[in-house]
């Protein structure tokens, strides 16, 4: 597994691990983000297999697999204790880490997530797609035409006019390899989902969300927060233990649609001070612009 990490440890300050989504690779994703948070953590930022430069001969699919992946990173590093932000499908990565590693995630973050989704989420309609398959057709957008309409469905306003040869030259250095292998990764994700089957995590965890997100609607969200604080109750965690923070006028891919206000949740939760626990509170959802 390739990773973009500090040229030096810093051993006063925190680790934090960022993971990307389907689409692209870890530093397109990541870029803007990587040097404002250089300065308080150590900051690692790993291509999932079958993204940028990872790659496994290994039959495994599942974000269990991914998870297990990057902490045997972390661990030829010599990281122990980490916080980490994952984005979309890096939040199905970054959770699973949560819940097979509890006492080495400090703190997570998960973006526009769907985390709690249900396989018969999409026959209920749900999603814009009606199947698996046609799910594939557009996240691993091939043509211009199937880029048009992912970005379509990203951003909450999408650009529009741009010319075909640079969005094959995107798919070009993006989007071909490991095309067969990222299929099979999104198949697992889908593949017999129930939320009766979602680990416990106990981590202090916020959910940020796109509020126009059409590939993980908004409802995921508010699921996903509703699901954790009942899960940290059952373990006799005390109090609400995830935060859902809605950026307006966002799509999904609020890493680029929102950078700034990304950024700025994601610091106020990772380097200031957690505020007092509010037990018996399961509604501080909040909206920014």
């Amino acid at each position: 597994m390739h990773v973009w990490a500090p040229k030096a440890h810093i051993q006063s300050k925190p680790t934090l691990v960022l993971i990307h989504g389907i689409g692209a690779n870890a530093m397109w994703q990541w870029n803007d983000f990587v040097s404002p948070l250089m300065s308080r953590f150590n900051v690692y930022v790993p291509d999932l297999l079958f993204f940028g430069e990872s790659y496994t001969t290994r039959p495994e699919r599942s974000e269990q697999f991914q998870a297990q992946c990057v902490m045997r990173v972390m661990d030829a590093y010599g990281v122990t204790v980490m916080s980490v932000v994952g984005i979309s499908y890096g939040g199905f990565v970054g959770y699973s880490m949560a819940a097979q590693f509890k006492e080495r995630l400090d703190k997570l973050v998960l973006c526009c997530a769907g985390v709690c989704l249900e396989e018969k989420d999409m026959e209920k309609g749900m999603f814009k797609v009606k199947s698996v398959d046609e799910a594939i057709s557009m996240l691993l957008a091939q043509t211009p035409d199937k880029m048009r309409e992912l970005m379509k469905i990203s951003f909450h306003k999408p650009t529009k006019g741009i010319p075909s040869c640079f969005l094959n030259d995107f798919i070009h250095v993006m989007c071909t390899e490991y095309l067969q292998e990222r299929k099979e990764l999104i198949q697992a994700l889908h593949k017999d989902r129930k939320l009766s089957d979602l680990p416990k995590i106990t981590q202090p965890t916020l959910i940020i969300w796109g509020e126009h997100d059409q590939i993980f609607p908004l409802e995921l969200g508010h699921r996903l927060k509703s699901i954790i604080v009942i899960l940290c109750c059952q373990c006799r965690h005390l109090g609400d233990n995830a935060e859902l923070v809605i950026i307006k006028n966002a799509g999904h891919a609020i890493n680029v649609e929102k950078p700034k206000e990304l950024y700025k949740h994601m610091k106020s939760f990772l380097i200031d001070p957690l505020p007092p626990v509010k037990q018996g509170n399961y509604s501080n959802d909040r909206k920014t612009d």
